[in-house]
């Protein structure tokens, strides 16, 4: 009777703990961006924040998603893809109202008092259907990455429905996917190296995702996941561990000065 009940009780501990890892691994992924949203709406400044990390996240989830057509993986992993997309999206359209409006008021303060009519400024427009690669993920709407991220995606679908039989193509369709996401600090990294500087960079984001990166690797290494998730992982870590120590570089040995305004947005974040 005790061993039935032990039985029992393990089995709901067990069944708990998949419940809390597979929602983890679900919403995990999105709570690293929650404190960056939230500088860039409260500083109006989206300078810090690379909006080529979202392009890697997108592409990398719709790849995983199309990924599941050739070789199934676990659910959570499916809806993590689908999330981090609709989460990708929402800061792209952030960071473009917030960047549109800068532009707009710097052009604002270059005209002369005697300019006094706003429909007399403007902002030259970028937009996806120019292809212009001068100017690619840098538009002025939110509706041309969009169109850019539909056009991928279709393409993309189009061309795995072709292949769909050929290990080979499934196979590296799954390497990209993993490998790409492995390669999502990067942008930032060089953001920051460009800048020789980390303002504007939500620490806590990064943390969080060291944080979420090695609970990822371990989970995918615990559900055997397809071996390029986790030896992706391990490289999404390491890029990870690199931006860290860029935080500390570049507090310990300042590369350029530092504005009274964003020293003091800076200093806000750190506490």
């Amino acid at each position: 009777m005790e061993d039935e009940m032990f039985e029992q009780l393990m089995y709901v501990l067990n069944q708990l703990v998949t419940w809390i890892a597979a929602g983890a691994m679900v919403f995990g992924g999105v709570l690293p961006y929650i404190p960056q949203y939230r500088d860039i709406r409260r500083t109006q400044n989206a300078e810090g924040f690379s909006t080529y990390v979202c392009l890697v996240l997108l592409v990398a989830n719709i790849l995983r998603i199309l990924f599941r057509f050739g070789r199934y993986f676990e659910t959570p992993l499916l809806w993590q893809s689908i999330i981090m997309i609709a989460t990708m999206l929402i800061m792209l359209n952030l960071c473009t109202n917030v960047r549109v409006a800068t532009e707009l008021q710097t052009k604002r303060r270059s005209f002369t008092a005697t300019v006094s009519k706003d429909e007399e400024i403007k902002v030259p427009k970028k937009l996806f259907l120019d292809f212009d690669w001068s100017h690619f993920w840098s538009w002025s709407r939110f509706v041309d990455y969009l169109q850019c991220v539909m056009a991928f995606t279709l393409l993309a679908a189009y061309i795995t429905y072709l292949l769909l039989d050929s290990s080979v193509f499934v196979e590296t369709l799954g390497f990209l996917a993993v490998f790409t996401e492995a390669m999502l600090g990067t942008p930032q990294l060089y953001c920051n190296y460009q800048n020789k500087s980390t303002e504007g960079m939500s620490i806590k984001m990064v943390m969080m995702w060291t944080s979420g990166d090695t609970f990822k690797t371990g989970y995918f290494l615990l559900t055997e996941a397809p071996v390029q998730f986790w030896t992706c992982g391990l490289l999404q870590v390491g890029v990870d561990i690199a931006i860290l120590f860029q935080v500390y570089y570049y507090s310990r040995y300042p590369q350029k000065p530092v504005s009274h305004t964003v020293s003091h947005t800076t200093s806000t974040k750190a506490l």
